[in-house]
């Protein structure tokens, strides 16, 4: 796999480019740690899409290994390429397959992007899989890291928009509530927001409940989906 690695990032300088570079730089705030090629996304996909073709047949646990490789780096591309192939697995997850996406949260994840990405390509559908592993969010959203508490929420993200786990989208909301950071705040309301197009009521009334402490940030995300009186409803002072 070394030489594997050392053709993707080959690959990957080939494809750089300075203007794309830039532009992905006003995406992140300062101090997010999103070194990047300045590869266009579409073209880091297609590397990504390639790159499985070759490996697909080899175990699972060679395949986790680089992108493990590739997450090390830091460096988003290939981190986005380490989720390309993560999420082209899912028939092969397996419950203790989370103890490796908490690794890659915890030790390698330093950026907004990098986090949504691995929650919604590869942990949610972990979570679908392995209802047993829901419970670690709530481990989570207690760190002190904050994307680890931001991934948290967004694993969420794809099952609470399926129907999935209404009582533990609440449960992690609640721990988020009042977090001061505004990463955090966002990825709870986000959760919030894609769990009500399976479930509106619920997370109206929710919203309702716990509006008064709830932060702007968080409450605008989490009803950005609903209709407009429903909206103004949640949106009238306490």
């Amino acid at each position: 796999m070394d030489d594997l690695l050392q053709d993707i990032r080959q690959t990957l300088m080939d494809n750089a480019d300075r203007t794309t570079s830039d532009t992905m730089a006003r995406f992140f705030k300062e101090g997010e740690g999103a070194k990047r090629y300045g590869v266009p996304i579409e073209i880091a996909r297609k590397i990504g899409k390639e790159v499985f073709r070759e490996i697909k047949k080899e175990p699972k646990q060679e395949i986790f290994s680089l992108c493990n490789e590739l997450w090390k780096s830091k460096i988003f591309e290939e981190a986005y390429i380490a989720c390309i192939i993560s999420k082209s697995i899912r028939k092969q997850y397996e419950a203790k397959d989370m103890e490796i996406y908490e690794n890659w949260v915890n030790l390698y994840v330093n950026n907004w992007s990098d986090c949504d990405t691995l929650c919604c390509t590869t942990i949610g559908y972990n979570l679908i899989q392995f209802p047993e592993n829901v419970k670690v969010l709530k481990t989570w959203a207690k760190s002190k890291n904050r994307w680890t508490k931001r991934a948290a929420a967004v694993s969420l993200v794809v099952p609470g928009k399926k129907g999935y786990y209404l009582a533990d989208v609440f449960q992690i909301a609640d721990i988020l509530m009042m977090d001061p950071d505004d990463m955090v705040q966002k990825g709870y309301g986000w959760m919030l927001k894609e769990t009500s197009k399976a479930y509106e009521k619920e997370v109206f009334d929710y919203v309702m409940k716990h509006k008064a402490r709830m932060p702007w940030t968080a409450l605008r995300y989490a009803i950005e989906k609903m209709p407009d009186d429903l909206k103004a409803e949640a949106m009238k002072k306490p």
